[in-house]
């Protein structure tokens, strides 16, 4: 298998882990402590940040000799603009379609994912120099 598919299926199954715990929390947030649907993600996606950070550095990208401090700082980015773009668009689309908030949601994270966090963190959080790929 080329390594940029494998890299890519590994980023996929890093997302899910950390999707899934961000996920079961949103609903957590939101149907046991009745938290609004935005600032549930907020939480769910600070804690789902954390274990995708953590997989994606050590197994994902194998990127574990560049200061950690270097990665975490554009991750930090890419996560609050993540997180902020599932926390407005999961409600925006919920109203415009009706659709339950975690269908919505669903719809949502898949576009996030693969549109905007997989080409970040592969092309500028985890990018590597040319003399170690």
């Amino acid at each position: 298998m080329a390594k940029g598919v494998k890299q890519f299926l590994k980023a996929q199954l890093s997302a899910f882990v950390g999707g899934m715990v961000d996920y079961l929390i949103m609903i957590c947030g939101v149907e046991m402590f009745s938290l609004p649907v935005s600032t549930s993600i907020v939480i769910s996606g600070s804690i789902g940040a954390v274990i995708n950070f953590s997989i994606n550095r050590y197994w994902t990208f194998k990127d574990d000799r560049t200061a950690i401090g270097d990665q975490l700082w554009k991750f930090v980015l890419v996560v609050i603009g993540s997180i902020f773009l599932k926390s407005q668009g999961t409600p925006l689309l919920t109203d415009i379609t009706g659709i339950d908030y975690r269908i919505t949601r669903l719809m949502v994270e898949l576009i996030v994912s693969l549109g905007f966090n997989f080409m970040l963190q592969k092309y500028w959080v985890f990018r590597k120099g040319a003399s170690e790929e």
